[in-house]
């Protein structure tokens, strides 16, 4: 009686073993679980992340494309010279219009500049123009102002720029090396500079992008590969 009742209380004993140890082994199953579901999720939204950064970066291109590198390409301006200031005078008074608010216009002045200059190059006389926009808004005046109320300031703005430019004889200027314009301009605003600083930021945004999506993708396959180790050692 007392060896069957050892040996009972021996199978007892195993019983709550097995019975701990499934416990132990159910909740190591269940934090592995719950630990693979948070990495599935924070990895989901990282790879949407990645994605989202592409997305934005492909549009940014295609905006910039048809605007700013289109504006670069078509310019004809391409060329760097040294110009020498032959004239600058103001010639008339321009009229313009600027809101004063919701459906409101009214309308102001700004002073024409009027600037030719000598291509050192090749001696040709042409008109000089402050930029691309100037010239294709007032294509008789050197600097197109913003029309404003008050015409002092812009009148005020013109007469440094027009002092400035007699004080300086020599400037630097961008020509047409096939001279269809007879023009030159003082600045670019399509510059390669210029288009350089445009692509940048949605150059790093594209490779930041990749780079997210494939440190998740490489994580992946790290797990998956250790997860095989574990099993052959088993």
């Amino acid at each position: 009686m007392f060896l069957w009742a050892g040996s009972k209380g021996a199978q007892g004993s195993g019983s709550e073993r097995r019975t701990i140890y499934q416990k132990v082994r159910e909740y190591d199953v269940l934090d592995k679980r719950k630990t693979v579901t948070a990495l599935k999720a924070g990895e989901d939204r990282a790879i949407l992340l990645g994605l989202s950064m592409i997305l934005f970066s492909v549009m940014m291109y295609f905006v910039l494309g048809i605007t700013m590198v289109r504006s670069y390409s078509d310019s004809v301006w391409t060329e760097e010279s040294s110009c020498t200031v032959l004239n600058s005078t103001i010639v008339a008074e321009i009229n313009c219009t600027y809101s004063c608010g919701s459906e409101c216009w009214k309308s102001s002045k700004y002073p024409c500049l009027q600037v030719f200059v000598s291509l050192n190059t090749s001696g040709k006389i042409v008109r000089l123009f402050h930029n691309e926009e100037a010239q294709d808004t007032n294509p008789e005046c050197f600097y197109v102002p913003k029309c404003r109320k008050d015409y002092n300031a812009i009148h005020t703005v013109v007469m440094k720029i027009l002092e400035r430019l007699k004080t300086q004889q020599q400037v630097l200027c961008y020509m047409d090396p096939g001279e269809q314009q007879d023009s030159a301009l003082l600045t670019r605003i399509y510059g390669r500079l210029a288009v350089f600083h445009s692509l940048f930021w949605p150059t790093c945004t594209l490779i930041g992008g990749t780079i997210i999506i494939a440190m998740v993708k490489l994580t992946q396959y790290l797990s998956i590969m250790c997860e095989q180790v574990g099993r052959i050692k088993r």
